[in-house]
């Protein structure tokens, strides 16, 4: 990657809280956070361009076979991937970027920029984390069980390969963790 903007991974389980994080240390940094495609339904609320590129199957296939993605993964049944050019574009202007991405996916971007800051958001507990995605509503029983059942694999992998790991038991102070690795 050209330019002098860095690229930070934020990645952990389903629920722990990493888009709370983003979105407080975004109020005070000028990062770019980019912007996920996924061939998934739009939750309500969620608009496209600015919570994720909903694209269809062909659309991501087409992406997939002329190398548009940085790293792209299928998570839940559903296709996932960030684009090689967003990236690219905010770091060539001298901007850091924020990937928000599954566990695998950071490893990918890791191997393919190597510089890149993995940071691990781990949940106070497993307890807590099903509490938050039961509280959140956005998922069914089935997807909060797949979910919480892969947890523990993750914050394995997180302790074994990130470059930093912040539990978020309290979101003002874990914002300030992460804020305070962006301001490396």
């Amino acid at each position: 990657m050209s330019g002098s903007g860095r690229v930070f991974v934020v990645a952990g389980p389903s629920g722990a809280g990493k888009d709370t994080l983003i979105k407080e240390v975004l109020k005070d940094l000028d990062a770019h956070l980019s912007v996920s495609a996924t061939t998934r339904k739009p939750r309500s609320g969620e608009v496209d361009g600015r919570d994720y590129r909903f694209l269809s199957d062909e659309e991501f296939d087409r992406l997939v076979a002329t190398g548009q993605f940085l790293e792209h993964k299928e998570v839940f049944g559903r296709r996932y991937g960030t684009l090689r050019s967003e990236v690219e574009e905010v770091t060539g202007s001298g901007r850091d970027v924020i990937l928000e991405i599954d566990v695998q996916g950071a490893l990918d971007v890791k191997s393919t920029i190597p510089d890149a800051t993995l940071v691990f958001i781990m949940p106070p507990s497993l307890e807590e984390l099903e509490a938050r995605l039961r509280g959140r509503e956005a998922d069914d029983e089935r997807e909060i069980i797949t979910r919480t059942g892969i947890a523990p694999e993750e914050i394995e992998v997180g302790k074994r390969e990130f470059d930093e790991i912040i539990v978020n038991d309290d979101v003002s102070k874990a914002a300030g963790e992460l804020a305070r690795i962006m301001g490396r």
